[in-house]
């Protein structure tokens, strides 16, 4: 027998729950799929090493759906400045949350808090329905609707499909969506560390020659490291006993927050320019990773993609309350010309700079430097990129507005 959802959500990440929970908010009936069953409780150590730097955007998104109180709760990290100087040159650029209307930049934290928050928003609406564990063996999609064939041969239907399954998205190419993008030959290498020093409540962030250091204040007074390397560096790093690793970080952090005194677990992931060619078939559509991956230099990933969410969701919305189906080409084609242009723009800035902070040529790193000076001597121009960073600019969602 068929089990029958208006839209079936298969990722059950930040990004995927956050759609279906925007969803199942407004009545529709939304299935999320995942493989796996995420934590709910922790011990306080360590600290989960993957972290999203959320705008206040994604804030407005994450209180929308009712995730944000849970997540407060759980505990967040929020950041008042953003300093940001460049290992090659005399560029320095500085943010300050005194220059803008709110009391912080952006919150930084622990992405099972996201998760598991939203999870148990999802749970307490009675238009969601979970299925956990289960695995798509295959994706069939027809006229009329999209059925998904689950691992132990459960057939489910749906008017849409909405993938947010990653960017080695199965659903993707079951759908026959092809990508287009390149490897960075650089990997994320990410950790919690502590230090002499005070974070100070400040994202700091030092460009390299290797690729960009970034330490991101944690709520304990910790700091969760992103630190892009070449692919094998970054190998060579994860080898390093922990006395070496943070004495090699302290001398690329300049000393910033002083001595490094403890490091957790530490891992390493491949970076990759990578983005659907098209977002969405009939009754299908890709969100998140799945359809677009980026460099993780400004953190912007896990933004871009609640932003993919909840515009989709609004969409789906809209069409149920006017009576037109909701897996419409139409819908479908909106959403597509909504997001990918802001989402290709992001990666592409984010590809440039990358570019930019690895070149050897003595000239344009000069230049490089003082275009970073002055664009934090020119305050009209700062406020831009500051206010364009948090997430505040034109043809948002609602939810990202707070409406």
């Amino acid at each position: 027998m068929t089990k029958k959802f208006a839209v079936i959500v298969v990722g059950g990440g930040i990004v995927g729950a956050t759609a279906a929970c925007a969803l199942a908010q407004a009545g529709i009936d939304v299935a999320l799929l995942d493989a796996r069953n995420p934590a709910r409780t922790w011990p306080a150590d360590p600290i989960d090493i993957r972290v999203s730097a959320l705008t206040h955007a994604s804030q407005n998104i994450l209180r929308a759906v009712g995730a944000w109180d849970a997540m407060e709760q759980r505990g967040i990290g929020p950041y008042d400045h953003m300093h940001v100087w460049d290992a090659d040159s005399a560029g320095v650029l500085h943010f300050d949350a005194a220059d803008t209307e709110f009391s912080e930049l952006g919150h930084i934290v622990e992405n099972r808090v996201t998760v598991a928050s939203l999870w148990d928003q999802l749970e307490s609406l009675p238009s969601a329905t979970i299925l956990c564990p289960a695995t798509v063996a295959d994706l069939q999609i027809n006229n009329d609707n999209a059925q998904i064939v689950l691992s132990d041969g459960t057939i489910l239907a749906a008017d849409l499909v909405i993938a947010a399954d990653g960017r080695d998205s199965a659903l993707r190419q079951m759908a026959g969506i092809q990508t287009t993008g390149w490897e960075y030959k650089q990997d994320g290498l990410v950790a919690t560390i502590s230090s002499e020093n005070s974070h100070q409540f400040t994202a700091w962030q030092r460009f390299l020659p290797e690729g960009p250091l970034a330490l991101l204040p944690l709520k304990d007074g910790h700091c969760s490291i992103v630190w892009t390397l070449s692919h094998d560096i970054a190998q060579d790093y994860l080898k390093l006993s922990d006395a070496d690793f943070l004495q090699t970080l302290e001398h690329a952090s300049e000393g910033i927050l002083g001595k490094m005194l403890t490091v957790g677990p530490r891992g390493a992931f491949p970076l990759r320019f990578q983005y659907a060619q098209q977002y969405s078939a009939d009754h299908f559509v890709l969100i998140g990773d799945a359809a677009h991956a980026m460099h993780p230099l400004a953190g912007q990933g896990a933004n871009a993609g609640l932003l993919d969410a909840a515009a989709i969701a609004e969409l789906i919305i809209k069409a149920g309350q006017a009576g037109r189906p909701i897996g419409s080409h139409k819908t479908l084609r909106q959403y597509e010309r909504w997001r990918k242009g802001d989402n290709l723009a992001m990666m592409s800035s984010m590809d440039v700079i990358n570019k930019m902070y690895t070149t050897d040529n003595e000239a344009f790193r000069q230049l490089r430097g003082t275009g970073m000076s002055w664009v934090n001597h020119s305050a009209w121009v700062k406020n831009y990129f500051n206010r364009y960073a948090m997430g505040l600019r034109d043809d948002l969602p609602d939810m990202a507005c707070g409406i």
